[in-house]
């Protein structure tokens, strides 16, 4: 990509909560000299106001940070936006309804691009879509690069890497279990769960690529061992506790092996990963373990009836809403995984990924601003066309959340 890009970075949707967080995260790690980077969205009064809150919530001069004004139903507009850039960051979603045109402008100007989507049915869209002109251009495309799915697809990556290091093979088997974790779901994650859940609703093909496990592969390697997402109770032996469904698991699970596809199969051909939630051991365990998978069972299918999902929407947080500063710093996400070694249980690898605050709000701007500055000025792979964070950052990313972004990967003996 040529360096005359006026910017490094653009954050699009920088008024919004969770694009202010991500601003605000920017400006206290790089002022506005060792990154060239903007704000932009609709509206500039907005952005204006934005970039004076986080100035004076970090006590860093905003002054340089440039406002540029783009709506994504312009396609012109964004287009020029991409053009201007080496990576655009975005926070607005539902992407299904806002994220298309800024996608198709990154990959046709080749201009790095990351997002906090989880949606799995537009993800599938714009990599049919979109894939052969990403490779043509250069462009890295990078979907999920906040809570979802970071920590699961760097883990796997990771935890893969220690097992090849150590025992010369790759794990046929990785399981991630959420150990724990304060915080709730963001206003534009309700907003794409129920805009998704609508798609699904008339639209079948939307049903079948939800509900694929391997949806996401490149379109000749969507077969694999795994089976569709489990939803009941199940005891696990080698974390010797119930689990019950783990509500991003859907999403999660499918980036996870569209990196080992995009990786040249480094994990295997018979690669299988799945998560789920520790809820304990003994009676009480599988009483919790039951009593979620029933919750989010009974939750998933009312949501499939169109009067239950405006009830829902009138109750969820709006997008643009969030909780307290306090209430993020609080917050935090604890999961454990294990990397099966495929002949001797006793050369299993077991990690440890955690975070330093709230998943949805607090440790997702994070993640994602490191994302973009990864892609922007570090050296990474070869690569171009629509990625995963594994695959088109992999180690280089991992190193720059450990340092900067209250995340740790710490691996835990057996």
């Amino acid at each position: 990509m040529p360096d005359s890009r006026e910017f490094d970075v653009v954050v699009y949707g920088a008024s919004g909560f969770t694009g202010k967080l991500t601003a605000e995260y920017l400006l206290a790690r790089h002022g506005t000299s060792s990154l060239r980077w903007a704000l932009a969205g609709r509206s500039a009064d907005k952005l204006a106001r934005t970039r004076d809150e986080i100035a004076a919530s970090t006590g860093s001069d905003a002054s340089g940070l440039e406002i540029l004004t783009a709506d994504s139903g312009d396609a012109a507009s964004i287009a020029a936006l991409a053009e201007r850039a080496r990576v655009v960051c975005t926070t607005v979603g539902p992407y299904a309804l806002y994220g298309s045109e800024l996608v198709e402008a990154c990959a046709k100007a080749g201009t790095h691009y990351c997002d906090l989507t989880g949606e799995v049915h537009w993800m599938r869209r714009m990599i049919d879509a979109h894939q052969d002109a990403a490779l043509a251009s250069g462009a890295r495309i990078v979907f999920t690069c906040g809570f979802d799915c970071i920590p699961s697809d760097l883990s796997v990556h990771w935890l893969q890497g220690e097992m090849r290091s150590r025992h010369d093979v790759s794990s046929p088997h990785v399981k991630m279990r959420v150990a724990g974790f304060s915080g709730g779901a963001s206003g534009g994650t309700a907003a794409s769960m129920v805009n998704m859940m609508e798609e699904a609703a008339h639209d079948p093909n939307v049903r079948r690529v939800m509900a694929d496990p391997y949806s996401l592969n490149p379109k000749d390697l969507q077969s694999g061992p795994d089976g569709r997402d489990g939803f009941g109770p199940a005891f696990d032996d080698d974390f010797g506790q119930w689990t019950a469904p783990f509500v991003m698991a859907a999403v999660d699970t499918r980036v996870v092996r569209r990196s080992n596809a995009l990786l040249d199969f480094a994990y295997g051909q018979d690669f299988r990963y799945d998560e789920a939630m520790l809820m304990g051991t003994g009676p009480l365990g599988l009483a919790k373990a039951t009593g979620l998978a029933a919750a989010l069972g009974g939750g998933m299918a009312a949501a499939a009836v169109g009067p239950v999902r405006g009830l829902l929407k009138s109750r969820m947080p709006a997008p643009g809403e969030g909780p307290s500063a306090e209430q993020r710093e609080k917050g935090y996400w604890d999961m454990r995984l294990v990397a099966k070694h495929p002949t001797d249980s006793s050369k299993d690898v077991r990690g440890r990924a955690t975070g330093d605050r709230d998943p949805g709000y607090g440790s997702t701007s994070k993640m994602l601003g490191e994302a973009a500055v990864c892609l922007a000025q570090d050296a990474l792979p070869d690569t171009a066309g629509m990625l995963t964070p594994a695959a088109a950052m992999g180690d280089t990313l991992r190193a720059r959340l450990e340092a900067h972004a209250g995340v740790s990967f710490v691996l835990e003996d057996a």
